[in-house]
């Protein structure tokens, strides 16, 4: 199931907030094993999600007019480190990116300090990889490095976990991989079929960085008044989880930066689900009980699951796929698919985070 592995940066290269070498070595030692599968089972799988994420990318592209002229390619069918190590040259690529566009460059404190910072950070990073790991189905990564010409970025398809997944929803193999090459894909075609959306979306990182520049005071100052506000909604039973606090302890400016990143990942999440479920019933026929098991297993888990997924933001990831979803049902449903495509067009036409919530706020101001 492996794939070529990714290059990391040098641990030569400078300044760096986080040793992504540190990360991967941290999650590959402690990244639980994959499922043990039938070595027959496992190659007829690696060659289905092969075959199908062509076949999924052609119903995408028929379904949304995106990148009809684009060259098309297989997947990367990788395991579970691979996926650690493509996750992290990714990651080092995005956060290069934003830093470059902020014309940033994150603080060392002095050669030592900052190795040790850099290595700490690294080993936190790690952790929070070899959780995800065990998790992620798939992923493309607008950043990693393509094997096609006309191609930008790697489409990766965690064998061991679509698998165990697929056996513990008790759905058909063939029809689960499909549907999960089919939200993969979506993001492939985004990010190829619209040109600028790759800088774009380095550019409001970049934006959201260089405003948490030198906040660490003004952030403690505005602590006292965060306990208060996150026990009155403790009591109230309606905790706001991670992402909640962390949007109180913002400035205006900061919290203006992060709704542009939760405003274009929410529709970007939410379209792929869109399209998935939309070609699903042509060529997944077991898509509805698909859909209903698997959205019963994001929101479910033990507890310990449910602690990590807040803790590390992926409830509010399963939340955006949610909204970002019921945005483009309605707006796909009102005007069409082709009027829909103007969010497309230029930056300026993306939802904002409000809008995601009253998408005719968006038809409105789009299409008058």
């Amino acid at each position: 199931m492996n794939a070529r592995p990714a290059t990391l940066p040098s641990s030569a290269e400078a300044p760096r907030a986080l040793d992504w070498n540190v990360a991967v070595g941290t999650a590959v030692r402690l990244m639980k094993p994959g499922p043990e599968v039938p070595r027959a089972e496992a190659g007829r799988a690696v060659r289905s999600l092969r075959r199908f994420s062509v076949d999924a990318e052609t119903h995408v592209r028929e379904t949304t007019g995106l990148g009809l002229d684009l060259p098309i390619a297989e997947g990367d069918v990788v395991d579970r480190p691979d996926w650690v190590r493509g996750a992290a040259f990714g990651l080092a690529e995005l956060t290069g990116a934003a830093l470059s566009a902020a014309d940033s460059v994150p603080p060392r404190g002095g050669e030592l300090l900052g190795e040790i910072s850099a290595r700490s950070a690294g080993v936190q990073a790690g952790v929070v990889l070899a959780y995800l790991g065990g998790k992620v189905l798939g992923q493309f990564d607008p950043y990693g490095e393509s094997r096609v010409e006309g191609q930008r970025g790697r489409l990766l398809l965690v064998a061991p976990n679509i698998v165990a997944a697929q056996q513990s929803l008790g759905v058909p193999a063939d029809d689960f991989l499909m549907w999960v090459c089919l939200h993969e894909s979506t993001h492939r075609v985004q990010f190829n079929a619209v040109p600028w959306l790759r800088e774009h979306f380095a550019a409001s990182l970049g934006q959201l960085l260089s405003q948490m520049e030198g906040g660490s005071a003004e952030l403690l100052t505005r602590l006292p008044n965060v306990v208060r506000e996150a026990r009155t909604a403790r009591r109230a039973e309606s905790s706001p989880g991670m992402l909640g606090v962390l949007e109180l302890l913002q400035s205006p400016e900061q919290r203006a930066a992060l709704d542009r990143i939760i405003a274009i990942s929410t529709l970007l999440e939410g379209h792929a689900d869109h399209v998935m479920d939309a070609v699903g019933p042509q060529v997944v026929p077991s898509v509805g009980t698909i859909r209903q098991r698997f959205t019963d297993r994001r929101n479910g888990g033990g507890l310990l699951d449910r602690i990590l997924r807040s803790l590390l933001g992926v409830d509010a990831k399963i939340r955006q796929y949610a909204q970002g979803a019921a945005f483009t049902d309605h707006v796909v449903g009102r005007i069409g698919m082709a009027d829909f495509n103007a969010v497309w067009a230029h930056p300026d036409n993306l939802p904002t985070r409000a809008e995601i919530t009253a998408p005719d706020t968006w038809i409105r101001r789009v299409h008058g």
